[in-house]
């Protein structure tokens, strides 16, 4: 059996997120696996960090890699994080789920495709209608 080194990694950068959607670990951790789930990734296991006085981190491990979230709420700030090896599953559409969940006012991106040789780094495309 051969095996593809091939993968896509999405990172981005969200601003203008209210307080209360980045200040919970239980619900950001319950919404990262409905977006693992949805871009068709296998959940093996979820580590979430509630911080004092604000602030949350949750990593979500898969089969496929990860996705991750750090939030500073009082910055109204969320740094998000998905990669998946091989080409069945999509990080970008566990990364759109986050950001129609989060609302947020501004988002930076970029996606860097891996496991091909040389990183190529690429500006993903949002469903703006999901955005709003």
């Amino acid at each position: 059996m051969e095996y593809s080194t091939f993968g896509r990694h999405v990172a981005v950068d969200t601003w203008g997120v209210d307080f209360e959607r980045l200040n919970s670990a239980e619900f950001l951790q319950a919404q990262m696996v409905e977006a693992a789930e949805a871009c068709g990734a296998t959940v093996l296991s979820v580590q979430a960090k509630q911080f004092d006085p604000q602030g949350a981190t949750v990593l979500v491990l898969l089969s496929e890699s990860h996705l991750s979230i750090h939030t500073y709420p009082e910055k109204g700030f969320a740094a998000l994080d998905c990669y998946t090896c091989g080409d069945t599953v999509d990080p970008q559409l566990a990364i759109d789920y986050m950001i129609s969940v989060l609302k947020p006012k501004a988002t930076y991106a970029k996606k860097l495709v891996r496991g091909m040789g040389e990183l190529q780094v690429v500006d993903p495309s949002f469903d703006q209608a999901r955005l709003v």
